[in-house]
Protein backbone atom coordinates (compact mmCIF):
# COMPACT_ATOMS: atom_id res chain seq x y z
CA UNK A 1 0.00 0.00 0.00
CA UNK A 2 3.04 2.34 0.49
CA UNK A 3 4.36 1.92 -2.52
CA UNK A 4 0.91 2.82 -4.29
CA UNK A 5 0.71 5.72 -2.17
CA UNK A 6 3.71 7.03 -3.39
CA UNK A 7 3.26 6.62 -6.95
CA UNK A 8 0.00 8.18 -6.64
CA UNK A 9 1.49 11.57 -4.98
CA UNK A 10 4.73 11.49 -7.06
CA UNK A 11 2.40 11.51 -10.33
CA UNK A 12 0.10 13.93 -8.74
CA UNK A 13 3.07 16.59 -8.24
CA UNK A 14 4.47 15.46 -10.97
CA UNK A 15 7.74 14.56 -9.85
CA UNK A 16 10.20 11.38 -10.59
CA UNK A 17 9.79 8.34 -8.26
CA UNK A 18 13.61 8.79 -7.27
CA UNK A 19 11.69 11.80 -4.86
CA UNK A 20 10.65 8.93 -2.59
CA UNK A 21 12.66 5.79 -1.29
CA UNK A 22 10.69 2.74 -3.66
CA UNK A 23 12.01 -0.44 -2.42
CA UNK A 24 11.23 -2.34 -5.46
CA UNK A 25 10.64 -1.73 -8.86
CA UNK A 26 9.01 -3.98 -11.36
CA UNK A 27 10.79 -4.39 -14.48
CA UNK A 28 9.73 -5.78 -18.12
CA UNK A 29 10.13 -5.90 -21.67
CA UNK A 30 6.82 -7.30 -22.48
CA UNK A 31 5.10 -5.55 -25.22
CA UNK A 32 2.03 -7.06 -25.48
CA UNK A 33 -0.63 -4.71 -23.32
CA UNK A 34 0.72 -2.19 -25.98
CA UNK A 35 -0.90 -1.10 -29.13
CA UNK A 36 0.49 1.90 -31.64
CA UNK A 37 -1.49 4.91 -30.65
CA UNK A 38 -2.49 5.66 -34.67
CA UNK A 39 -4.06 2.02 -35.25
CA UNK A 40 -6.93 2.72 -32.29
CA UNK A 41 -6.83 6.66 -32.76
CA UNK A 42 -6.38 6.97 -36.28
CA UNK A 43 -6.99 10.74 -36.20
CA UNK A 44 -4.52 12.21 -33.82
CA UNK A 45 -1.47 13.58 -35.02
CA UNK A 46 2.26 12.95 -33.46
CA UNK A 47 5.11 14.83 -33.03
CA UNK A 48 7.47 12.79 -31.67
CA UNK A 49 9.99 15.19 -29.43
CA UNK A 50 11.98 12.37 -28.65
CA UNK A 51 12.75 10.69 -31.74
CA UNK A 52 14.16 14.01 -33.53
CA UNK A 53 16.61 16.49 -32.37
CA UNK A 54 14.38 19.59 -31.52
CA UNK A 55 13.72 18.66 -27.61
CA UNK A 56 16.02 19.49 -24.22
CA UNK A 57 18.43 16.94 -24.83
CA UNK A 58 19.18 17.92 -28.30
CA UNK A 59 19.45 14.55 -29.96
CA UNK A 60 17.47 11.35 -30.53
CA UNK A 61 16.84 9.86 -27.45
CA UNK A 62 17.63 6.23 -26.40
CA UNK A 63 14.97 3.48 -27.00
CA UNK A 64 12.88 5.77 -30.02
CA UNK A 65 13.68 3.80 -32.82
CA UNK A 66 10.26 4.84 -35.14
CA UNK A 67 8.34 8.00 -35.63
CA UNK A 68 5.47 6.33 -33.86
CA UNK A 69 4.33 6.11 -30.34
CA UNK A 70 2.77 3.54 -28.51
CA UNK A 71 0.41 3.33 -24.91
CA UNK A 72 -1.62 0.79 -22.94
CA UNK A 73 -4.59 -0.45 -24.55
CA UNK A 74 -6.52 0.99 -21.89
CA UNK A 75 -4.96 4.35 -22.64
CA UNK A 76 -5.15 4.33 -25.86
CA UNK A 77 -8.93 2.96 -26.15
CA UNK A 78 -9.93 6.29 -23.99
CA UNK A 79 -7.47 8.95 -25.64
CA UNK A 80 -9.95 7.84 -28.55
CA UNK A 81 -12.66 8.72 -26.36
CA UNK A 82 -10.83 12.59 -25.75
CA UNK A 83 -9.92 12.50 -29.44
CA UNK A 84 -13.97 11.82 -30.52
CA UNK A 85 -15.15 14.81 -28.17
CA UNK A 86 -12.69 17.36 -28.88
CA UNK A 87 -13.14 16.79 -32.96
CA UNK A 88 -16.85 17.85 -32.54
CA UNK A 89 -15.40 21.51 -31.50
CA UNK A 90 -12.65 20.95 -34.71
CA UNK A 91 -9.87 20.20 -33.03
CA UNK A 92 -7.25 16.93 -33.33
CA UNK A 93 -4.79 15.58 -30.50
CA UNK A 94 -1.19 16.18 -30.87
CA UNK A 95 0.65 14.47 -29.33
CA UNK A 96 4.41 14.58 -28.25
CA UNK A 97 4.96 11.65 -25.80
CA UNK A 98 3.46 8.51 -24.50
CA UNK A 99 4.66 5.02 -23.45
CA UNK A 100 8.55 6.30 -22.75
CA UNK A 101 11.71 2.96 -22.60
CA UNK A 102 13.65 2.84 -19.23
CA UNK A 103 16.14 3.45 -21.11
CA UNK A 104 15.13 7.06 -22.63
CA UNK A 105 14.61 7.98 -19.26
CA UNK A 106 18.24 6.64 -18.07
CA UNK A 107 19.61 8.80 -21.14
CA UNK A 108 18.11 12.12 -19.27
CA UNK A 109 19.71 11.27 -16.48
CA UNK A 110 23.01 10.80 -17.77
CA UNK A 111 22.42 14.07 -20.07
CA UNK A 112 21.41 15.74 -16.45
CA UNK A 113 24.64 14.54 -14.97
CA UNK A 114 26.70 16.31 -17.73
CA UNK A 115 26.54 19.70 -16.44
CA UNK A 116 28.23 21.16 -19.59
CA UNK A 117 25.82 20.40 -21.86
CA UNK A 118 23.20 23.10 -22.29
CA UNK A 119 23.08 23.02 -26.18
CA UNK A 120 19.01 23.45 -26.07
CA UNK A 121 18.87 25.71 -22.63
CA UNK A 122 17.63 28.57 -24.58
CA UNK A 123 14.94 26.86 -25.98
CA UNK A 124 13.77 24.55 -23.21
CA UNK A 125 15.25 25.97 -19.59
CA UNK A 126 16.89 29.38 -19.66
CA UNK A 127 14.77 30.20 -16.33
CA UNK A 128 17.46 26.88 -14.45
CA UNK A 129 20.31 26.51 -14.02
CA UNK A 130 21.02 22.44 -14.88
CA UNK A 131 22.42 22.06 -11.63
CA UNK A 132 18.92 21.85 -10.21
CA UNK A 133 16.78 19.95 -12.47
CA UNK A 134 17.00 16.67 -10.44
CA UNK A 135 16.33 18.40 -7.06
CA UNK A 136 13.11 20.33 -8.66
CA UNK A 137 11.68 16.86 -10.24
CA UNK A 138 12.55 17.70 -13.83
CA UNK A 139 14.55 14.78 -14.06
CA UNK A 140 13.74 11.71 -12.61
CA UNK A 141 15.19 7.76 -12.28
CA UNK A 142 12.01 6.42 -13.12
CA UNK A 143 9.11 8.03 -15.06
CA UNK A 144 4.93 7.47 -15.33
CA UNK A 145 5.48 7.42 -19.41
CA UNK A 146 7.19 3.69 -18.61
CA UNK A 147 4.61 2.51 -17.29
CA UNK A 148 2.79 3.37 -20.65
CA UNK A 149 -0.32 5.22 -19.40
CA UNK A 150 0.86 9.06 -19.58
CA UNK A 151 0.64 11.07 -22.69
CA UNK A 152 2.08 14.63 -23.69
CA UNK A 153 -0.55 16.18 -25.60
CA UNK A 154 -1.73 19.45 -26.81
CA UNK A 155 -4.33 20.56 -29.39
CA UNK A 156 -4.35 21.79 -33.54
CA UNK A 157 -6.86 23.74 -34.58
CA UNK A 158 -8.54 21.98 -37.88
CA UNK A 159 -9.93 25.66 -38.92
CA UNK A 160 -6.53 27.79 -38.35
CA UNK A 161 -4.24 24.98 -39.19
CA UNK A 162 -2.24 25.72 -36.70
CA UNK A 163 -1.63 24.45 -32.94
CA UNK A 164 -3.98 26.00 -30.42
CA UNK A 165 -2.27 28.96 -27.80
CA UNK A 166 -1.58 27.09 -24.38
CA UNK A 167 0.61 30.15 -23.70
CA UNK A 168 3.63 28.42 -23.45
CA UNK A 169 5.57 24.74 -24.82
CA UNK A 170 5.99 21.83 -24.29
CA UNK A 171 8.90 20.24 -22.36
CA UNK A 172 9.15 24.29 -20.67
CA UNK A 173 11.26 23.87 -17.17
CA UNK A 174 9.58 26.42 -15.22
CA UNK A 175 6.52 27.84 -13.60
CA UNK A 176 4.86 28.84 -16.73
CA UNK A 177 4.09 25.11 -17.56
CA UNK A 178 1.90 25.05 -14.33
CA UNK A 179 -1.55 24.41 -15.50
CA UNK A 180 -2.54 27.12 -12.86
CA UNK A 181 -0.30 29.38 -14.19
CA UNK A 182 -1.74 33.02 -14.72
CA UNK A 183 0.59 35.47 -14.54
CA UNK A 184 0.83 37.15 -17.98
CA UNK A 185 -0.94 34.49 -19.89
CA UNK A 186 -4.44 35.57 -21.61
CA UNK A 187 -7.97 34.48 -20.95
CA UNK A 188 -8.17 32.77 -23.98
CA UNK A 189 -4.83 30.91 -23.20
CA UNK A 190 -5.76 29.74 -19.61
CA UNK A 191 -9.23 28.30 -21.08
CA UNK A 192 -7.60 26.66 -23.76
CA UNK A 193 -5.47 24.64 -20.92
CA UNK A 194 -8.28 24.24 -19.36
CA UNK A 195 -10.25 22.71 -21.79
CA UNK A 196 -7.80 20.34 -22.43
CA UNK A 197 -7.52 19.39 -19.22
CA UNK A 198 -11.53 18.82 -19.06
CA UNK A 199 -11.49 16.70 -22.00
CA UNK A 200 -9.33 14.49 -20.55
CA UNK A 201 -10.28 14.34 -17.39
CA UNK A 202 -13.34 13.36 -18.22
CA UNK A 203 -12.21 10.30 -19.97
CA UNK A 204 -10.27 8.93 -17.34
CA UNK A 205 -7.05 10.61 -17.27
CA UNK A 206 -5.50 12.95 -14.26
CA UNK A 207 -3.48 16.33 -14.44
CA UNK A 208 -0.74 16.73 -12.38
CA UNK A 209 0.66 20.32 -11.55
CA UNK A 210 3.69 21.22 -13.22
CA UNK A 211 2.78 20.68 -16.61
CA UNK A 212 -0.61 21.88 -18.61
CA UNK A 213 0.50 18.87 -21.54
CA UNK A 214 1.10 15.82 -18.91
CA UNK A 215 -1.89 13.11 -18.28
CA UNK A 216 -2.09 9.96 -16.85
CA UNK A 217 -4.66 7.32 -17.22
CA UNK A 218 -5.82 7.12 -13.02
CA UNK A 219 -7.09 3.27 -14.28
CA UNK A 220 -3.54 2.26 -15.41
CA UNK A 221 -3.07 -1.09 -15.70
CA UNK A 222 0.66 -1.23 -14.73
CA UNK A 223 0.97 0.96 -11.82
CA UNK A 224 3.94 -0.44 -10.56
CA UNK A 225 5.66 -1.36 -13.59
CA UNK A 226 8.40 0.24 -15.85
CA UNK A 227 8.84 -1.18 -19.41
CA UNK A 228 11.71 -1.32 -21.38
CA UNK A 229 10.97 -2.27 -25.18
CA UNK A 230 12.09 0.24 -28.12
CA UNK A 231 9.36 2.45 -29.08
Amino acid sequence: MKKYLFLFVATLLGVGVNAFEMEELKMSKDSSGFVRITDVVPDVILEPRYYSTYNFVGSRIDGYTAADMRLTKEAAAALLKVSDEVKRDGYRLKIYDAYRPQRAVNHFVRWAEALDDTLMRPYFYPEKEKDVLFEQGYIAEHSGHSRGSTVDLTLFDMKTGRDVDMGGTFDWFGLRSHPSYKDDLTEEQYANRMYLRAKMMDAGFGPITTEWWHFTLINEPYADTYFDFSN
